[in-house]
C-alpha cells in the first residue's frame, strides 16, 4: 500500500447513509463521530502497522472503520454475558429456522430469577446495543461488504470493526450512481492562438513559481472523454501517486503560503464538497488582493490630506475659542472645541471623498467576485466530470433526536405548540442580543460620567477613547460567547421544525445559524452607525433612559471614528481569537483530554505509538464536524469587508492577511488533525452562494446610509455648494453648530463647576441644525437641517440605484460559463455520439456475424475489437481505487 492512501471510501456517496451512516447508528452502540477513514502512512509506518491497514490475511484492505465502546464485564458475569451473546447470535437464527419448518423452537434456558433481574437492570442497554450491532453488521454483509472485528486493542474500552469493500461492490455502486470516469478516448483541448496565446504564455511564466509542485499543474493539451462507469467496459486506470505526502508538503505547510492550492489533489483525497470549499476560499483570498491595495491607497490618501483638511484645521486652530456644551449632566464641564482636534484629524483618515469611491469599488468588486466564482465553479464541474451530476435528497436522518421529533410531528396539537415555541425562541434570542447592546450603552453612559468626575487630568482628557475601547472589547467578548450559544440554539430550532430531508435540515440549520450570528456580530455596529447620536435631544431637553441616564452623543467629528474602532476590534478579535486560536487550541485540548481519559501516561507514549494499529491512532484525532463552521466564519468576514467598508478601508487588508494563514491552518487541520471525512459529491457550494449574494446586495444599501448619514460627506457638499460664500469649506464647522443659552438648563442638570474655563459661560455650542435662542422659534430645527436631510435621502437613492445598475451590468457582461469550457462540453457531446454510433455498429456487426449466412461473420471481428478497446473511466475522487 502506498503511503499516501488512507483507505478507499465506500462507493455510493449519496448511498452511504444506507451503507454506513444509517439512521440510529448511535443507538446501536457505534460512536458515529469515531467512524473513521484511515489516515495515510509513511513507508516506515506502513511496515510497522501492516495489519492495521489490512485484514488479518494481509490481503484485504481496510476501507472504513466503525468504533464502539466496550463495557468490560466483571469475572463473575463474564460467562453469563457470553452465554447470552451466543444464545442471541445462534439460537435466534435456529428459532427462525425451526419456525419456518413448522417445528416449535427449542426451550430457553432458565437462570436464577434474582440473577436474571440483576443482569436485566445492569446490562439491558449494553445487550440491546450489542444485539442491534449484530443486526447492523448483518445488513452490511448483505450489501456485500466484508467485516472483521478487533476488540483486543491497546485502546481500553474501544472496539473496532474493519470494513472491506470488494471490487464487485465498488463496481455495483459506481454503476448505480452512474459515476463518470475517463475513457481511453482522448481529444485535443483547444488552445488560445494569436495575442491571447502570447499573453497566457507570459502569465504562466510569471506565475510559475506560485504553482505547487504537483503533476496536475502541468499543461495538458489532451483530455480523456468521460462516460458513466460500466462493468461491461474496460476502464482507464489513472496512475496512483502519493497524495497524502504531496498534500502535506505542497498544501498543509506554512512555507508554501504564497503558492496556489493543489485543488485537484484536495478533491481526489477529500471529495468534491471539501474541494469546492477550498477552491472558493482560495478565489476569495485572491480577490481580496486588489481590494486590499485600493483600501490601502484610500487610507494613505486620508493620511496625506489630513493636514490640508479645512474643517480639521479650523477645529485644531489655537485661536479657536468656541465653547462647547457639557457632554453629560452635572459631572461634565464646559470644554473647548479644539480639545477634539485629535478625533477630528483621525476621522478624516476614514471620512474623506476617497471613501465614496471605495464604497462603489467594493460593490463592483463583490459583483465581480460572485461572477468569477460562478465561472470558476463551472470550470471545476467540467474538470471533475460533474456537469451532469444531480444531488439526491436523503430522507433518512442519522439523529436519534431527529427521530424523536418525527414521531412527535404526528401529533397535530404538539406540532402547533412547536411552531409557537419556535416563534417565541426567535423573539427571545434576538431580544437577548438587543438587551446586551442596551446594557453596553448603559455601561458607556455611566462610565463616561464616572470618569469625568476623576481628579486625574489625564483620565478626564481621554475619557472618550477609554470608553470606546473598553466598550468595544466588552462587545467582542459577548459576541464570542453568544456565537457558541446561538449555534446550539439554531440546531435546536431546526430539530423542532423536523425537516423531511438531510439537505433541508442542513440548509435550515445554516440559515438560522447565519441569521443569529449575523445579528450578534453586527447589532453593536449598526447601533453606532445609525442610531447613536440621533436619539439625543438637545441641551435643556435631552432624552433620558430610566429618567437618569442621558443618551450618549457622537464626537464632533461624528460617529465614524467610533464605528471604525468597533468594527476593527470586532473583526480582528473574531479572526485572531475565534477563527485561529480556537481552531488551533481547542482540537489540541480535546486530543489531550482523550489521551487522559484513556489513562495514557506521557512517559509511555513513544512506546505505545509503536504498538498502536493505525486505526487506533486515528481514533484519537478530532472528528470532522462538517464545513458549516468554516463557511460561516468566512461569510461573516465577507460581511465585515463589504457592509461597512466606507468606515474601515483597511478591512480587506486584514481579511487577506487572515485568510493567507486560514488556508494553511485549515489545510493542516484537515490533513493532520482531523479524521479523514467521508468524501461527498457536490457541484456547487449550495446555500452559501445565496447568502453571499444577499450580503453583497445589503452592503450597497448599508454603505449608502453610512456615507449619507454617519459621515459628514453630504453636509460638506451641501455647505460648499449652497451656503459657502466663496465655494470653499471655510466656515463649515461654525455652520454645523447651534447656540444654547445656559440659563435654559433644567434644574439639577447644569455643570457643578460653571467657572471651569476661568470665566462665566453664557452661551455654549452643540452640533445640530437648530434655531438660536434669540429667534422667534428657539431650538427648532432649521431649514438647513431639512436641506441636508433631503440631500442625504437623494444620495441614498442615487447611490443605491447607480451601484446596483453597475453590478447588474457586470453580471451581464461576464458569462457564467467560460467560452472555452462551453466549446469543450459541446465537443465532448459530439464525440460521445460518435462513440455510441461506433459501439452500436459493432453490436450490429456482431449480431450479423452470428447469423449463418455467406460467412460474413469473418469480417466482423475487427469492429468488435475496436469497440471493446474504447474504455470508459471516471475522474471522480475514488478513481484511484478502481
Amino acid at each position: 500500500m502506498e503511503k499516501n492512501e488512507r483507505s478507499t471510501p465506500i462507493p455510493g456517496k449519496e448511498k452511504e447513509v444506507d451503507i454506513i451512516n444509517i439512521k440510529g447508528i448511535e443507538d446501536i452502540g457505534y460512536v458515529q463521530p469515531d467512524s473513521i477513514l484511515l489516515n495515510s502512512l509513511t513507508p516506515e509506518e506502513n511496515t510497522q502497522c501492516q495489519h492495521g491497514l489490512y485484514f488479518q490475511d494481509g490481503e484485504r484492505r481496510v476501507d472504513y472503520i466503525l468504533t464502539y465502546h466496550i463495557k468490560k464485564p466483571s469475572s463473575s458475569r463474564s460467562n453469563r454475558q457470553s452465554s447470552r451473546f451466543t444464545d442471541n447470535a445462534f439460537t435466534r437464527s435456529l428459532r427462525r429456522g425451526t419456525a419456518r419448518l413448522g417445528r416449535p423452537p427449542p426451550p430457553q434456558p432458565r437462570g436464577d430469577p434474582e440473577v436474571a433481574s440483576q443482569d436485566h437492570s445492569m446490562d439491558y442497554h449494553e445487550d440491546d446495543k450489542r444485539y442491534r450491532r449484530e443486526e447492523f453488521e448483518g445488513n452490511l454483509r448483505d450489501m456485500g461488504l466484508e467485516l472483521e472485528k478487533d476488540e483486543d486493542t491497546k485502546t481500553p474500552g474501544v472496539g473496532f470493526v474493519k470494513i472491506h469493500a470488494p471490487w464487485h461492490v465498488l463496481c455495483r455502486e459506481a454503476e448505480f450512481m452512474k459515476l463518470k470516469m475517463p475513457t481511453k478516448k482522448v481529444y485535443e483541448v483547444k488552445q488560445c492562438s494569436g495575442v491571447g496565446a502570447k499573453i497566457n504564455t507570459l502569465v504562466n511564466k510569471a506565475t510559475e513559481p506560485l504553482h505547487p509542485n504537483v503533476e496536475e499543474n502541468r499543461g495538458q493539451h489532451v483530455k480523456h472523454l468521460s462516460y458513466a462507469f460500466s462493468r461491461e467496459k474496460q476502464h482507464f486506470n489513472p496512475s496512483r501517486c502519493s497524495l497524502f505526502q504531496l498534500l502535506y508538503e505542497e498544501w498543509a505547510s506554512y512555507s508554501v503560503f504564497y503558492k496556489y492550492q493543489p485543488i485537484g489533489l484536495v478533491r481526489k483525497y477529500f471529495g468534491e464538497k471539501i474541494g469546492l470549499y477550498f477552491a472558493w476560499l482560495g478565489l476569495y483570498t485572491q480577490m481580496l488582493i486588489p481590494a486590499s491595495l485600493v483600501g490601502v491607497i484610500v487610507f494613505l490618501y486620508g493620511c496625506a490630506t489630513v493636514d490640508n483638511n479645512i474643517p480639521s484645521m479650523e477645529i485644531c486652530h489655537p485661536r479657536n475659542n468656541i465653547t462647547m456644551c457639557p457632554l453629560c449632566d452635572r459631572a461634565c464641564n464646559y470644554w473647548k472645541l479644539k480639545e477634539a482636534c485629535g478625533t477630528a484629524r483621525a476621522s478624516h483618515l476614514f471620512d474623506n471623498p476617497a471613501t465614496v469611491f471605495f464604497s462603489i469599488f467594493m460593490a463592483l468588486w463583490a459583483a465581480m467576485f460572485m461572477e468569477h466564482w460562478k465561472r470558476r465553479q463551472m470550470r471545476l464541474n467540467y474538470e471533475w466530470d460533474l456537469t451532469g451530476f444531480e444531488e439526491e435528497e436523503v430522507s433518512d436522518h442519522p439523529r436519534a433526536e431527529y427521530e424523536l421529533c418525527v414521531m412527535q410531528k404526528s401529533l397535530k396539537k404538539e406540532h402547533k405548540t412547536q411552531k409557537v415555541l419556535i416563534s417565541y425562541s426567535w423573539v427571545f434570542t434576538i431580544g437577548v442580543t438587543f438587551a446586551i447592546v442596551f446594557g453596553v450603552i448603559l455601561y458607556r453612559i455611566s462610565i463616561t460620567a464616572a470618569l469625568h468626575m476623576s481628579n486625574n487630568p489625564t483620565t478626564r482628557s481621554n475619557v472618550r477613547l477609554m470608553v470606546k475601547t473598553t466598550a468595544a472589547i466588552i462587545n467582542l467578548v459577548v459576541i464570542l460567547i453568544l456565537d457558541e450559544v446561538y449555534g446550539a440554539v439554531a440546531r435546536w430550532l431546526t430539530v423542532l421544525e423536523v425537516p423531511k430531508t438531510d439537505r433541508s435540515f442542513e440548509e435550515r440549520l445554516i440559515f438560522k445559524t447565519f441569521v443569529l450570528k449575523f445579528v450578534n456580530a453586527f447589532t453593536p455596529i449598526i447601533y453606532i452607525a445609525f442610531f447613536r447620536g440621533r436619539l439625543v435631544g438637545r441641551p435643556g431637553s435631552y432624552l433620558y433612559v430610566f429618567e437618569s441616564y442621558r443618551m450618549e452623543e457622537c464626537a464632533h467629528g461624528g460617529c465614524l471614528m467610533e464605528l471604525c474602532i468597533q468594527l476593527s476590534i470586532t473583526m480582528l478579535g473574531k479572526q485572531l481569537i475565534q477563527n485561529n486560536l480556537f481552531e488551533i487550541g481547542i482540537p489540541k485540548l480535546k486530543k489531550l483530554i482523550r489521551y487522559i481519559k484513556s489513562k495514557r501516561r506521557s512517559f509511555q507514549e513513544e512506546e505505545r505509538e509503536k504498538k498502536l494499529q493505525r486505526y487506533e491512532t486515528d481514533h484519537f484525532l478530532e472528528p470532522f464536524a462538517g464545513l458549516t463552521p468554516e463557511y460561516m466564519e468566512m461569510i461573516i468576514q465577507f460581511g465585515f469587508v463589504t457592509l461597512f467598508v466606507a468606515s474601515f478601508p483597511l478591512a480587506p487588508l486584514f481579511a487577506l492577511l487572515n485568510n493567507i494563514i486560514e488556508i494553511r491552518l485549515d489545510a493542516k487541520k484537515f490533513v493532520a488533525e482531523l479524521r479523514r471525512p467521508v468524501a461527498a459529491r457536490a457541484k456547487d457550494i449550495g446555500i452559501w452562494y445565496n447568502l453571499l449574494r444577499g450580503v453583497a446586495k445589503v452592503a450597497v444599501i448599508i454603505n449608502a446610509f453610512v456615507i449619507s448619514f454617519t459621515s459628514d460627506f453630504i453636509p460638506r457638499l451641501v455647505y460648499q455648494y449652497m451656503y459657502s460664500p466663496d465655494g470653499s469649506m471655510h466656515g463649515f464647522v461654525n455652520h454645523t453648530m447651534s447656540y444654547f443659552n445656559v440659563s435654559d438648563f433644567q434644574d439639577g442638570k447644569e455643570p457643578m463647576d460653571p467657572h471651569h474655563l476661568g470665566y462665566q459661560v453664557e452661551m455654549c455650542r452643540y452640533k445640530d441644525y437648530r434655531e438660536p435662542p434669540w429667534s422667534n422659534t428657539p431650538y427648532v430645527v432649521s431649514k438647513e437641517f431639512w436641506a441636508v436631510l433631503a440631500a442625504r435621502l437623494a444620495f441614498v437613492i442615487v447611490f443605491q440605484n447607480v451601484v446596483m445598475l453597475m453590478s447588474d451590468i457586470v453580471d451581464w457582461l461576464i458569462p457564467d460559463i467560460p467560452k472555452d469550457i462551453s466549446l469543450q462540453i459541446h465537443k465532448e457531446k459530439i464525440l460521445m455520439v460518435e462513440l455510441f454510433m461506433k459501439e452500436e455498429q459493432g453490436k450490429m456487426q456482431f449480431i450479423d456475424s452470428m447469423t449463418p449466412c455467406d460467412g460474413k461473420g469473418r469480417n466482423n471481428h475487427a469492429p468488435i475489437a475496436r469497440s471493446r478497446s474504447i474504455p470508459h473511466t471516471h475522474s471522480h475522487t475514488h478513481a484511484n481505487n478502481f
